[in-house]
Order: C-alpha cells, then sequence, then structure tokens
C-alpha cells in the first residue's frame, strides 16, 4: 500500500493497451503481499532497527540521485511538511515490522488492509459528515473478519503482533489524512515528497539504533547475515520500495487512479497467499472465514466509499 502523493493523472489508456500497465501495477501488490513474510524470515524481535536502517538506507541514495534537482526546488514549509509525514512514516514501518515479527504473514497483511476502512470512517468523523449505511456495513463485516482471522485457533486475546499490525493500520490512515490536509505537501513533487519521508524515517531508525536495549546494532546484523537473509533484505528493499515506488508513478500517467487503487487492493490476497503457500501458516475454518470476511468488506468499502 502506498503512502506517497501520486502526480497528477494523464487519461485512461485505450482498453486494448490498459493490461500493460495493469500488469506490473498488479506485481506491485504481489511483492507488497510477499513483503511481510519476506520481513518476517529477516527480521527478529532483537533485529527490528537493524533491518529497517539497512532497507531503506540502501534505496535512499538511488531516490535522491534520481530527483536531486527537484529536491533542491522544495519550499522550507515542504520539507517541514515531509520531514512530519516522514515521523509518521517512521512510526508506521516500526509497529508493522514489530508486528510481522509477533503475528503471522496472513494476518499482518489482512489487517493492515483495514486502512482502507479506518480511512474513509477518519475523514467522515474529520469533516462531520455521517458516513454511508453501505460503508457501515462494510466496516462490521471487515472487522468481524478480522475477529475471526485472529481467533483461528479459538477465541483468545488477540497476540501482540495483531495489535501492533492494527496500530500500524491506524498510522497509516493518520499518515493519509496528513498529506490531505497539509497543505505545503500538496503541490510538492511525490518524489521529492516521498524522498524526505523516507530520509527522516531512517534518521529516526538511526537514532534509535544507537540506543542501549533497542537490539543489535546494524552492522552486527549484516554481520549475521547469510545469503537467505540477504536475498529477503534485497526484496524488500529493491521490490517492495524502489520498484513499487516507479512503477506507480509510471502507471497513474498511463491509467486511471482508479485501476491502480483497485489492483493494489489486492494486496491482502497475495499476503495470505504467500503465507500459507510458502510459509506454511495454518488458519483453520474460522481463519479461512476471517480472510473471505476481509476481503470482501475492503471490497464493499472501496465500492461504497468512492
Amino acid at each position: 500500500m502506498s503512502t506517497i502523493a501520486a502526480p497528477a493523472p494523464a487519461p485512461a489508456a485505450a482498453p486494448r493497451r490498459a493490461w500493460l500497465a495493469d500488469l506490473p501495477v498488479l506485481l506491485v501488490a504481489v511483492v507488497w503481499g510477499g513483503s511481510y513474510l519476506a520481513a518476517k524470515g529477516v527480521t527478529t524481535t532483537h533485529t527490528v532497527i537493524a533491518v529497517l536502517v539497512l532497507r531503506f538506507a540502501l534505496v535512499l541514495p538511488v531516490l535522491a540521485v534520481a530527483g536531486r534537482r527537484r529536491l533542491r526546488a522544495l519550499t522550507p514549509a515542504q520539507l517541514r511538511g515531509a520531514g512530519v509525514l516522514g515521523l509518521v512514516l517512521g512510526g508506521i514501518f516500526l509497529l508493522e515490522t514489530y508486528g510481522v515479527v509477533h503475528t503471522s504473514a496472513t494476518n499482518a497483511g489482512l489487517i493492515i488492509s483495514l486502512t482502507m476502512i479506518f480511512t474513509p470512517l477518519a475523514e467522515s468523523a474529520v469533516r462531520r459528515r455521517a458516513p454511508s449505511p453501505a460503508f457501515l456495513g462494510a466496516a462490521a463485516v471487515s472487522v468481524s473478519g478480522v475477529v475471526l482471522l485472529t481467533q483461528g485457533a479459538g477465541f483468545t486475546t488477540p497476540s501482540l503482533g495483531d495489535l501492533l499490525i492494527l496500530g500500524a493500520a491506524l498510522a497509516r490512515t493518520v499518515h493519509v489524512l496528513l498529506m490531505a490536509r497539509i497543505k505545503a505537501v500538496q503541490e510538492a513533487d511525490s518524489l521529492s515528497l516521498t524522498t524526505v519521508q523516507l530520509g527522516t524515517a531512517v534518521a529516526v531508525f538511526a537514532v534509535l539504533a544507537l540506543l542501549p536495549g533497542t537490539g543489535a546494532s546494524p552492522w552486527a546484523a549484516a554481520a549475521d547475515f547469510g545469503a537467505a537473509e540477504w536475498a529477503g533484505l534485497a526484496f524488500l528493499s529493491v521490490f517492495c520500495t524502489l520498484f513499487a515506488f516507479f512503477v506507480q508513478m509510471w502507471a497513474v500517467r498511463r491509467t486511471s487512479p482508479s485501476r491502480v487503487s483497485l489492483l493494489l487492493g489486492t494486496e491482502p490476497l497475495w499476503a495470505a497467499a504467500a503465507g500459507i503457500a510458502i510459509g506454511g501458516e495454518r488458519l483453520g475454518a474460522a481463519g479461512f472465514a476471517g480472510v473471505a470476511l476481509v476481503l470482501a468488506g475492503t471490497a464493499w468499502g472501496r465500492r461504497a466509499a468512492g
């Protein structure tokens, strides 16, 4: 799920060529769905901050070089706004990464999709406008699905990881609302905005890595990585960050934002597929019912909010 500001869209592509833009966007949804399992394979409770430093420090120079001219054009107000968004973004990644260590990749990918429900609800509250009955129904279906999903082994207290991922979904909602309400960033170039946000987040992670009791340092974690861990880190950095960002920049100019949003909305489906097929996760009947309800609720909510 993207946390960047998309550039102004061009007219939608002709139907016979739309698939040329659809396929790369669908691939972004697939790699994002796989990112939870990859993060789970690379990260432990003692290496969360180290992995975050390594993941984004690897891609930040590429983004900075690609957009160096537009970075210099940012105004002080735009830099401050992007910095605030970067602090929230850092919180999102911390919650997501700590969360996925303590829950399944399937749960993480599906619970985070509640952002699509939380955001319109929060926007309605800010604007003091009641959401439609259809949207409230979709929200109820989604929440019911999460309850079933997290209780696949019997009705017990949701795990710490489930609650952290739920917090990340709420933080994503705050991030989206701030992007819409901080006027300075609304006219900023999306590449520059993303670079400043990631730079701020990396700075936060680097400071946390220096504090005692926050786990292994990035250097110690990197020294302990084997081939599988480096492959997972490369997947998170190159495909889930660089590739995903540039595909969105490319696709939104060749198709409609609605098509991009719809395709990216399949991310939780791929997260569940990766967790079950590759990660060997088990859901049980209640868990599979929860998956169906979350996917149905978020799809219904997307249509009702549109």
